[in-house]
């Protein structure tokens, strides 16, 4: 299909592609929308231009669902999920059934604003290129967020999507647009090549007009790295396995090749992976030779600046999405601390939980577990503690937003969200160079910068951070070391998936989450340390048994704050009993104990009688009768007072329903994968019938498991009822 006008061009690729018009909050025309000698004439209007893809950030295909609601389930952000198979809702994301939602309004209106977002960009770089003044510093600056914005929405759809058609230019009279998918490798590198060629005429963002709020060089340079890395990286191919390029295409292409000038101001060609890894390592270097800065000393600091409705340029982060009070920004609503009931700054939804069991990895004095984990919520102006399996982004809470929001606000609070921190380049930085060269200095150097921070004044920081980092000596252990660093840092902050995509280590974490909640809750059950069999399935129960079957806690003040919480434990189990703890004051949470499920029945004469705990009656003669059952299924069992009843108690642990459902989708069950996770959502049919080149084959999009979850046995114990 062609397109006849420019002046229809964004309603007919909305009819074909499903680039969908919108209604834009800040009344920014899209720059088909106006003459393009007059948008692109002046700074002025193609400031206005470049607004309408900033613009489609604020509607809620990003701010909900991009933004941390469909970045889930991982080892580190997961949702719990119903027992039934839902179709058509987040709750078929959440536990990897995404197969569900080819008919969702919501996965159409995702892929609509991507490419929306990409069109609007495309028309700006295109609109500038033709300009008379195009190449003055302020239109190749705007000419740079447009290419960053682009960038990175095609970031976003080939993590969502997989294999997506690429636009490489601005919709044009003549031209073809309903393209088929292109390998999400030539995606990266495509917009890779427009990013490096764009880069150096970009703002730093100390001295451009938005700072951290709008697109510069900072970030810019960051984000080469990234998507150079994911090119590098493991992705989902047609014929349903993980493949780097490498693997499959010919990288030296073009089409798959970027030429750059690196460090030592040289040309050269990345194609293949260890091409790509190193183009990641120069330009980090780059950035940090370029424009050097530290992290803030305080790991909370740049999300306390962000419900402070504040920004520092320079700083740690490089960029934020700029949200605006009751316009758009679904953080501290679907992404933060839960505020339910009625409070002074309004309620949540909140739909991006953390796993207990990626609270419990943080070591002891690591600052970073009570920022990204909130282990509390608010109630009607009052906080809470909650249960291990209600464990929520603690990085951003509307409680503490410095605006008055109203106690009947909900959406829009306007709090920004970071796209990226300098951490993450000092940390994309150490893995590039253990990837190329092992545990090097500078290797050990980056990820050191990152640690000293997370302990900073910890009486235990020679170990946490000197001796931590001095004894990653292979590779191997310095890349598992950044995996987990990179979980500790960013927590909440939606990296986790895509990033266990690149490293085609998804499988494997979510079975490493699963294995550990069994365990974990193996641990705090007696008869299952004393069963010789389950101890043998189950060897590393042994790592766990200093864990918190509860956390005890006392309301020590009344001021709606997570301090006014006083724990007696954070994590490990404690010596005394549980009435020894309730007669000194102390309430608790279960913790360990909601890692397992317990379904306990009743059998007699060979008949399971249901989980109805049995009814006893004394008959006066020296007898008793139990009754088991319910009606109209009973049994009366009679038998002489203390004498065996022959009635038998049967119970039997399975994991948790809780870890069962999480990751279905994959599984089926807890621990019955096959190594490959169904990760990608499909395309919605809406989109597909108005295409002749789309299609939902392969890429294990459709013939994924649509169970409810099986949960693994863990062990039958059998006993006489007294």
């Amino acid at each position: 299909m062609t397109l006849k006008n420019k002046y229809i061009a964004l309603a007919a690729v909305g009819a074909v592609m499903g680039l969908a018009s919108c209604s834009d909050t800040l009344n920014v025309e899209a720059p088909s929308q106006m003459d393009q000698n007059m948008v692109y004439g002046s700074t002025e209007f193609a400031t206005n231009a470049i607004n309408g893809v900033y613009v489609l950030f604020c509607e809620d295909p990003y701010t909900s669902r991009m933004c941390g609601v469909w970045m889930q389930n991982t080892d580190v952000e997961a949702m719990s999920v119903q027992q039934a198979v839902a179709t058509n809702h987040r709750q078929a994301i959440w536990p990897l059934q995404g197969f569900g939602n080819v008919g969702w309004g919501d996965v159409y209106n995702v892929w609509n604003n991507n490419l929306q977002a990409i069109e609007r960009a495309n028309q700006v770089r295109a609109g500038i290129d033709a300009s008379a003044i195009g190449q003055q510093d302020e239109m190749q600056q705007i000419k740079g967020e447009a290419t960053c914005l682009k960038a990175f929405r095609y970031y976003l759809m080939t993590g969502l999507f997989g294999d997506v058609p690429y636009y490489d230019e601005a919709a044009k009279w003549g031209g073809e647009i309903d393209l088929p998918r292109s390998d999400k490798n030539v995606v990266y590198s495509r917009c890779l090549q427009q990013l490096v060629d764009i880069e150096p005429g970009m703002k730093w963002s100390d001295v451009n007009t938005g700072g951290i709020e709008r697109m510069n060089r900072d970030f810019a340079i960051g984000l080469i790295a990234r998507l150079a890395l994911f090119r590098a990286g493991y992705g989902m191919t047609k014929d349903g396995t993980m493949k780097r390029a490498d693997d499959y295409l010919d990288v030296s292409a073009d089409s798959l090749s970027v030429t750059y000038t690196n460090l030592a101001g040289q040309q050269v060609t990345a194609s293949t992976h260890n091409e790509y890894v190193q183009m990641a390592k120069d330009y980090c270097q780059k950035l940090i030779q370029m424009k050097p800065r530290e992290l803030y000393p305080d790991y909370e600091q740049s999300f306390v600046n962000e419900m402070n409705y504040s920004h520092e340029n320079n700083a740690e982060v490089l960029y934020e999405v700029a949200f605006v009070q009751n316009y758009g920004g679904d953080v501290g609503w679907s992404l933060g601390v839960p505020n339910t009931g009625t409070n002074v700054n309004g309620n949540t939804t909140a739909q991006v939980a953390i796993t207990p069991t990626y609270y419990m990895s943080f070591a002891d004095n690591d600052t970073r577990r009570d920022v990204c984990c909130a282990k509390y919520s608010h109630e009607n102006d009052t906080v809470k503690a909650v249960a291990s399996t209600g464990i929520y982004v603690g990085k951003w809470d509307r409680a503490r937003a410095a605006k008055d929001l109203g106690k009947d606000s909900s959406k829009g609070t306007g709090i920004n969200f970071p796209l990226m921190r300098y951490s993450d380049v000092l940390l994309m930085l150490a893995e590039a160079e253990n990837e190329l060269n092992g545990p090097t200095a500078l290797a050990k150097d980056a990820l050191s910068k990152v640690r000293a921070r997370a302990f900073a004044g910890s009486p235990t920081y020679a170990d946490d951070v000197v001796n931590y980092v001095a004894n990653l000596n292979t590779k191997d252990d310095f890349f598992n070391a950044i995996v987990n660093e990179r979980a500790w840092e960013f927590g909440g902050e939606g990296l986790r998936k895509f990033d266990l995509v690149r490293w085609n280590l998804y499988a494997q974490k979510v079975e490493e989450a699963m294995r550990t909640m069994i365990c974990w809750g193996i641990s705090t059950n007696n008869d299952l340390l004393a069963d010789a069999t389950v101890m043998a399935t189950y060897p590393e129960v042994a790592n766990y048994t200093s864990w918190a079957k509860k956390l005890w806690y006392v309301k020590a003040g009344k001021n709606n704050l997570k301090s006014d919480i006083k724990w007696f434990n954070q994590k490990y189990q404690v010596e005394d009993d549980d009435a020894t703890m309730q007669a000194a004051g102390w309430q608790s949470v279960n913790w360990g104990t909601n890692m397992l499920k317990r379904t306990r029945t009743y059998i007699y004469g060979g008949q399971d009688y249901g989980t109805a705990t049995p009814v006893k009656t004394s008959n006066g003669d020296g007898t008793v009768t139990y009754r088991l059952g319910t009606a109209p299924t009973t049994v009366d069992v009679t038998v002489a007072e203390g004498e065996p009843t022959g009635i038998t108690r049967k119970d039997v642990y399975m994991a948790s329903d809780y870890a069962t459902r999480l990751y279905r989708g994959y599984s089926g069950g807890a621990l019955k994968g096959d190594g490959v996770v169904p990760y990608l959502i499909p395309i919605c049919t809406t989109t597909l019938n108005a295409s002749n080149m789309l299609d939902n084959d392969g890429y294990r999009i459709l013939n994924g498991y649509n169970g409810e979850g099986v949960n693994a046995e863990i062990a039958t114990i059998e006993r006489e009822y007294k």
